[in-house]
């Protein structure tokens, strides 16, 4: 168990530690994951595991709910991107009683060949809900898609960003705003503030996510 944090001012912190607590977000700058791209790297974030923690689910619903609010969306649907960000779309379009869609990676290939899997209506608002944001990809993707079904989607709602500027660029290219819960600068301060990591393994974090590719490149392949 992660100690409790005293004084903990911001929902942002309070998801961190969730994240960590109960190993969604798993930290070894010492021992780098090997992520499906092929990167090195020293974190791995699984936010499925929060599915099976209540307390968790129930905070990252009634965050995204929020974030909803604050922004000002309005939306008419809500739309999980395929596959993780599906069973968080539908907690929060349950939560706040609206249709649910979902988008897949690519095109059906029998059946009606549908990338987008539900009832979407012309100039409907839809907020689009990943688990994750890496370089944004698959999240832009869904938004090009949703558009391409005559919806207007009007943010990206994530658990977690790792706060990549590559990202950022996309999501400004795509014209849709973004919102997370938490990220990974919030994050490192957490484990900084509980001991989970010392100095060095910070620092090592941090040399990372400025420049994924050249850590990476340091790292080696798993068993150099």
């Amino acid at each position: 168990m992660i100690p409790e944090i005293d004084a903990l001012v911001t929902l942002r912190e309070q998801i961190a530690v969730d994240l960590l607590e109960i190993g969604a977000v798993a930290l070894r700058p010492d021992d780098a994951f090997t992520w499906a791209s092929g990167l090195r790297a020293p974190i791995y974030c699984d936010n499925r595991l929060t599915l099976a923690n209540p307390s968790a689910r129930t905070r990252i619903t009634s965050g995204f709910q929020e974030l909803v609010g604050r922004g000002g969306y309005r939306p008419d649907a809500v739309a999980g991107v395929a596959t993780a960000g599906i069973p968080q779309a539908t907690l929060l379009a349950d939560r706040l009683g609206l249709p649910l869609v979902y988008v897949r990676s690519s095109a059906k290939g029998h059946g009606k060949g549908n990338r987008v899997e539900g009832l979407v209506r012309p100039g409907e608002r839809v907020v689009v809900v990943e688990d994750l944001i890496s370089t944004g990809g698959s999240a832009v993707e869904a938004v090009e898609a949703l558009r391409e079904a005559g919806a207007e989607p009007v943010a990206v709602l994530a658990i977690f960003s790792y706060g990549f500027g590559r990202a950022a660029e996309r999501f400004a290219a795509a014209g849709v705003r973004v919102a997370t819960l938490t990220n990974f600068a919030t994050l490192l301060r957490v484990a900084e503030r509980i001991g989970a990591l010392d100095f060095d393994a910070i620092e090592s974090l941090r040399r990372w996510q400025r420049d994924p590719e050249a850590w990476s490149k340091a790292a080696g392949r798993p068993g150099d």
